[in-house]
């Protein structure tokens, strides 16, 4: 996340309308001042989820549940805080400013760099639907069954041959050469993507950051497809394209559907599998897993092209997916055959049948792997065995490994006792960053602390018991981590004055950028609503008890040190007895 300005955040802050917000996702009913809907967040037949005109905040008298949009959106949606933010600075059309940094990057901001790509989709897609030149790519869309509701469902158009149209139609509308550069549509001074068809690909929240170029002409100079270049806005290895269509249903079915290319990707939504992302190519990262496993996928379809490369590139995305606990199940095409061409030639029901006969991860990466070490010698099959053990002992999930072998086993009729276990194996441990705070190693004292400020940050403003209890057992001094400190002290001082208290606020408020990221930081992690008060009173009694275990080292450690006379270390000794017979224990009865 970038660290903004306070003033560019206050002024998002002002523009904000709730209601606005929400309506696209749910169905509100005006009643006298208030509004009504469903609660999304539980099942519900009589309307208990309620905004008050003008408020910041939603509240459903029904499950509990309680936020400002921010929350909302994060929730809802499945967005990170950061990501919540931009998307609203999109929709009330607030730049937001950077704050001043040394080693921020210099160059335009991404609100302009938005708003260039913007410009120059709907510059491609009148040229692709208003020119003569255009109409030739037209011609070659439709012959690949591609039909106008297609084209301006997913915004795609053609970049005229001629240069120099382009750049003219954009400085024509305000944009100069330096943006065009920065946002990847002209490189070295020349435009990009000369007589190609345009595909958008958009960032998960729906803006356009970068394009992918389809040459249709043999004599096109280059590859099939070339892709906007690294900039501020497009890192390919972190972007999966469709998920601004299929977001929320994912995040609703819990499941994936990935493919390779962006044509695919386009078939199968606008064919009803509006659950559907595509790598953009074989070369799947751990970045793009992420993306899909923070929505909550718990099962993922692969449905690479048919061939060899495909397959290789379906058993490495598969692998990322049974490291992270997630079901894989890969989709059987035809050798010379991807998905688009499948829906054209045979249609829906068909792929629905393809679909329908998907094979798990490790019944197709033994099947996938027979083909290299033949099973049927003695040492074609140990190979085999081994390479595949060794891949799933590399599985984050002792569970999950422990399975594994056991069905690796039995589909390679080798004894379970010759492929060891989890126990055999060092434990995976790795630390995910989203964002760039200040530190690399794990750290115990700032993961406790954020667990606890994540339940008072989501719960406080709907259970104040919350705030009390906090307030009858922490004081400031009990953090360690400044960033958590400060966040604490703010959010009390806010409940304690009726000040906002909803997350944009929070950000407002604590306006240095090791606080910001913080922050986005802890809201990051998905949490279990019901398990909340469970959860809130643990992170407060580990506090409590590290407090309490270095005031008694500290008495140690002073003891210890051969500064003190003989009734110097007697008191301190008492004063040892005293504190390890006070052990904490949190006050609930406020």
């Amino acid at each position: 996340m970038g660290t903004f300005s306070k003033q560019s955040l206050e002024e998002l802050r002002s523009r904000i309308d709730l209601v606005e917000v929400l309506s696209p996702y749910l169905k509100l009913q005006r009643s006298g001042a208030n509004y009504k809907a469903l609660c999304p967040f539980h099942d519900e037949k009589t309307p208990s989820f309620m905004i008050q005109k003008g408020d910041t905040h939603y509240h459903c008298f029904g499950c509990g549940a309680h936020g400002d949009a921010i929350q909302f959106l994060m929730t809802h949606l499945k967005m990170s805080f950061a990501e919540a933010v931009e998307t609203l600075a999109d929709k009330f059309q607030v730049a937001l400013v950077e704050a001043e940094s040394d080693d921020r990057p210099k160059g335009p901001s991404k609100t302009l760099l938005k708003e260039a790509l913007e410009k120059a989709q709907q510059i491609y897609q009148f040229a692709l639907l208003h020119t003569i030149e255009g109409h030739a790519a037209l011609d070659y869309l439709y012959a690949r069954g591609i039909d106008l509701d297609f084209i301006h469902a997913f915004g795609m158009g053609y970049a005229p041959q001629s240069a120099g149209l382009i750049t003219d139609a954009l400085q024509e509308q305000g944009v100069n050469r330096e943006i065009m550069e920065e946002a990847g549509l002209m490189r070295n001074h020349r435009e990009m993507f000369n007589g190609r068809i345009t595909i958008p690909i958009r960032d998960p929240m729906g803006s356009v950051i970068g394009f992918s170029a389809r040459k249709f002409r043999p004599d096109t100079f280059g590859g099939k497809y070339i892709n906007t270049p690294e900039t501020p806005l497009f890192k390919k290895s972190k972007v999966l394209f469709g998920l601004s269509y299929c977001r929320k249903q994912i995040a609703k079915e819990k499941k994936a559907l990935l493919v390779e290319g962006q044509i695919d990707a386009m078939r199968l939504i606008h064919s009803g599998y509006n659950w559907t992302v595509a790598s953009q190519g074989t070369a799947f990262g751990i970045d793009q897993a992420h993306e899909l496993t923070q929505l909550g996928a718990r099962a993922v379809y692969i449905a690479f092209d048919g061939d060899t490369a495909g397959q290789e590139a379906a058993m490495k995305a598969g692998h990322f997916f049974q490291k992270e606990g997630v079901d894989v199940y890969v989709v059987p095409l035809p050798e010379h055959c991807d998905p688009d061409v499948f829906l054209q030639e045979k249609g829906p029901e068909e792929w629905q049948k393809c679909l329908d006969m998907s094979v798990d991860y490790l019944t197709f990466l033994v099947g996938h792997l027979s083909k290299k070490f033949n099973p049927a010698t003695p040492a074609g099959k140990n190979e085999l065995v081994q390479t595949i053990a060794k891949q799933i002992r590399e599985w984050d999930h002792p569970l999950m490994v422990h399975e594994g072998l056991k069905k690796l086993a039995r589909l390679t009729q080798t004894p379970e006792s010759m492929l060891g276990g989890p126990e055999d194996t060092t434990p995976q441990v790795h630390l995910r960053r989203s964002m760039s705070v200040s530190h690399t190693d794990i750290d115990p004292d700032r993961i406790l602390e954020a667990d606890l400020l994540r339940w008072l940050l989501i719960m406080g403003e709907a259970k104040p018991e919350y705030i009390a209890i906090a307030q009858a057992n922490l004081q400031a001094h009990h953090f360690r981590v400044p960033a958590a400190r400060l966040l604490y002290e703010r959010y009390l001082h806010a409940a304690a004055t009726s000040a906002p208290r909803d997350l944009l606020a929070l950000a407002i408020d604590v306006d240095n950028a090791e606080s910001q990221l913080f922050l986005a930081e802890i809201l990051q992690k998905k949490v279990n609503r019901e398990k909340a008060k469970e959860g809130f009173l643990d992170a407060i009694q580990k506090i409590l008890e590290r407090h309490w275990m270095q005031a008694r080292e500290a008495i140690k450690a002073k003891i210890y040190s051969g500064k003190c006379i003989e009734s110097e270390v007697l008191e301190l000794a008492k004063a040892f007895d005293q504190l390890k017979r006070e052990r904490p224990q949190v006050k609930q009865e406020i």
